[in-house]
């Protein structure tokens, strides 16, 4: 379970994949570079800190990773919670909660939490990927129309507000940059698909810029230059206040980072066919979260549209992964001094297209006609993801799926009065275990359990046990349609065992399935009820019903 897929792939020794390894390696370093320094500058730090996690973090998630083609670097999902933390609690509180994270994912990978990120609902992970695109896309106005505005609010009303407000402030060859660069972005696949839109149009823009003499603001304008090289690593700075400020952002960090990952890596699995190892791949990524901050880097997960970069070049190994990060390596030691001269307009193109590709708006649109439970919790996510907080989103989505899954669970659970005078619905009697074959003695009562027997059925059962006014000599309640009881239940039935003896009447249980069965023991009610009434079918529990009344 914990061995990295690297050690699993490379018993397979094939040299013709390890050429095609490498190849897509450096073409998806190539595509990473203007994505890391973007994704960093919008997540409010200095540009170097993408390409340090592009390196650090790129090259620990394949090296140990769980999955075939996964490449880890920073990605656009993050952008909105990591400027918050940066916001609330500068540089050294991100690198902090980053590293704390980590520490979370590699817990949640050893106590094999892979499998339970699963258990989110689509809905949310919709609702607050599209958010966050709509945040992501709403933060490169400023630059994309060169409207300079020196201290944007960071509220998403206002910050459009700002921008309403500056609206005669466009600045023409900013605006000019950022359209040749979104133009080309959008276009130059129709011409090559092997070398990335974002690199040409960052090529083709820096140099119009440079060659004319532009007044636009480019990298250096903003932050300086870009180092040339990794710097050593250190511990942030920290107390145990700061630790316990910093648990709520670094668990979101952890549970995003961990969402993204493991959906990146069941998508790249349809497309080649393969099987992640998900446990594992949380621990990698906890590994490379605790590492980058060390170097100065932000967060870390797995990039969907990079890793399908690297499984359509023909990445298969994690080999293409790890040639990735050293190829940023290579271009950040060699080059990285004239990264500085990218304009601010063509990020902001780039992350535009970024932004549009995370919405998803295909998917969104056809969720828009889900069933009503599945829309409250898709426009609610989204709806707080955009106005106010990731993190509050996440939670009152999650909340919102699982109160309104109970309600539906406990809106299918009913519970069915049948007795001799009372006919059964017309479709049972194709069951051949309907109690319409079947004679039920006067004074016995026979009533059925369908669905979850939990706290949300609760009510439906307390009604249905009060409908009958004459106890009854014996009841008899059906189990077979009960798939899981929980303690609310298994107090409901000692309740009902408890108001059956005090009206003298005996309490039996016919198709008890193995779960509850093994619930009411452990519950002691097995023993109250006593084992020799509780039957595995309805026609033993009516015979011991006659043997009761024939005392």
């Amino acid at each position: 379970m914990f061995i990295p897929k690297l050690f699993v792939t490379l018993k397979e020794r094939n040299t013709q994949q390890l050429g095609q390894d490498i190849i897509s390696g450096i073409l998806v370093g190539i595509v990473a570079l203007p994505l890391a320094i973007a994704f960093a500058i919008a997540s409010g730090v200095s540009p170097e800190k993408g390409l340090i996690t592009a390196v650090v973090g790129g090259f620990l998630v394949s090296l140990l990773g769980g999955s075939r083609v996964q490449i880890g670097g920073p990605t656009g999902a993050f952008i909105v919670i990591v400027f918050g933390i940066v916001q609330q609690y500068g540089v050294n509180g991100l690198m902090l909660a980053t590293l704390m994270a980590g520490v979370i994912l590699v817990i949640m990978g050893f106590a094999q939490f892979g499998s339970l990120i699963k258990f989110i609902p689509y809905p949310v992970i919709v609702g607050f990927t599209s958010g966050i695109a709509v945040i992501i896309f709403s933060t490169q106005i400023n630059d994309f129309f060169g409207l300079g505005i020196t201290d944007l609010p960071a509220d998403f009303l206002e910050k459009w507000t700002s921008y309403a407000g500056h609206i005669h402030s466009i600045h023409l060859p900013t605006l000019l940059t950022g359209l040749l660069a979104l133009f080309i972005i959008m276009f130059w696949p129709a011409v090559s698909r092997k070398i990335p839109g974002s690199v040409v149009a960052i090529i083709l823009t820096t140099v119009m810029v440079q060659t004319l003499h532009l007044d636009v603001a480019t990298i250096e304008s903003r932050f300086g230059d870009i180092p040339s090289q990794l710097p050593a690593p250190s511990l942030p700075a920290f107390d145990l206040a700061t630790i316990q400020q910093l648990i709520i952002p670094a668990t979101t960090i952890a549970i995003l980072a961990a969402i993204e990952a493991l959906l990146s890596a069941v998508v790249s699995d349809g497309m080649i066919g393969g099987r992640h190892k998900s446990n594992m791949e949380l621990v990698a990524q906890g590994v490379a979260n605790i590492a980058s901050p060390l170097f100065g880097g932000i967060p870390v997960t797995g990039a969907i549209a990079r890793t399908a970069t690297n499984v359509k070049n023909g990445g298969r190994t994690p080999v293409a992964g790890i040639v990735h990060a050293l190829t940023l390596l290579g271009i950040m030691l060699l080059f990285g001094s004239w990264a500085k001269l990218i304009p601010m307009a063509t990020l902001a193109a780039i992350l535009m297209v970024v932004a549009w590709n995370m919405s998803e708006y295909k998917v969104f649109l056809r969720l828009l006609k889900s069933p009503r439970s599945d829309l409250i919790v898709l426009l609610t996510t989204f709806g707080l993801t955009v106005i106010f907080d990731l993190t509050i989103a996440i939670e009152v989505g999650m909340l919102l799926a699982v109160v309104l899954f109970m309600r539906h669970m406990a809106g299918i659970t009913n519970v069915d009065i049948i007795t001799r005078e009372l006919k059964d619905r017309e479709e049972e009697t194709d069951d051949p275990l309907s109690i319409i074959s079947r004679t039920v003695p006067p004074g016995v009562e026979v009533y059925e359990i369908n669905g979850p027997f939990f706290f949300g059925a609760a009510s439906k059962f307390k009604e249905s046990m009060r409908i009958i006014e004459q106890p009854p000599d014996v009841r008899i309640l059906r189990m077979r349609n009960v798939p899981v009881i929980d303690a609310t239940g298994l107090n409901l039935l000692r309740e009902l065992l408890a108001d059956s003896r005090k009206h003298g009447t005996q309490l039996v249980l016919s198709g008890v399935h193995p779960g509850p069965m093994k619930a009411l023991d452990d519950y002691g009610l097995l023993q109250e009820i006593g084992t020799e009434n509780v039957f595995d079918n309805i026609d033993d529990a009516l015979e011991r019903a006659r043997r009761l009344q024939s005392r």
